[in-house]
């Protein structure tokens, strides 16, 4: 069972490329306490300013690690991805250390199994992901799209004709296509909770959630 954290834990982010700065940066905008660290002096000094805490470390040195409190930290990401060898290191050293949560960058789905053997809670494929996003996207037929790993799909959208202009309970979208619409965004005004009563607009945007497949199929219907 996976230990439930305070949400403000303070965080040890490791690597602080594309990737790892993103998250550290992000991290901070949340009011998180930081910890980010690299071997790169260069990018520590970049980014000093901008998380609580940067340091010059090499991540693959467990009493590096020891050092700088990482034994201390309730949740790690692992940024590394440029070497399967230094990432696997790295999150094996902070397993050994006992950290209750380690976020790992994989590469590749080889690179994610033995990050997860090694004892990786959460395994993550910035590019994959990126890249079906991206494919979806230019598909045309939707505005935004995010996948979970149990194929459960979220997705923005412009409404199919046949649901426009009567409630979503009288449409049939779920019973038909196995999806739900989630919430409705009307032109200059905020998303709002769908309900069975729900009136879908030509102007609308709709966010609708299901399977990929389910989706899919909805999405290519006619608008």
């Amino acid at each position: 069972m996976v230990e439930q954290l305070r949400s403000d834990s303070p965080v040890l982010v490791i690597g602080l490329g594309r990737f790892g700065a993103a998250c550290a940066g992000e991290l901070d905008r949340l009011d998180r306490d930081v910890l980010a660290i690299d071997d790169n002096l260069d990018l520590v000094q970049k980014w000093s300013e901008r998380v609580t805490h940067a340091v010059q470390a090499d991540a693959r040195n467990i009493e590096a690690l020891k050092q700088i409190g990482a034994q201390d930290f309730q949740v790690a990401v692992v940024a590394v991805g440029s070497s399967i060898e230094a990432s696997v290191l790295i999150t094996a050293n902070l397993v050994d250390l006992k950290v209750p949560q380690i976020w790992a960058k994989a590469v590749s789905q080889s690179h994610g199994k033995i990050l997860a053997r090694v004892g990786a809670n959460h395994v993550i494929y910035p590019e994959r992901e990126a890249g079906e996003r991206v494919a979806h996207l230019v598909s045309g037929r939707m505005l935004d799209f995010i996948r979970f790993d149990d194929d459960f799909v979220l997705a923005k959208m412009y409404p199919p004709r046949f649901i426009r202009g009567v409630g979503l309970n009288e449409s049939g979208v779920r019973s038909k296509y196995n999806v739900t619409v989630v919430g409705v965004k009307s032109p200059g005004k905020p998303f709002r909770y769908a309900e069975a009563t729900t009136v879908v607009t030509n102007h609308d945007l709709i966010i609708v959630s299901g399977t990929n497949s389910d989706i899919e199929r909805f999405a290519s219907l006619d608008r």
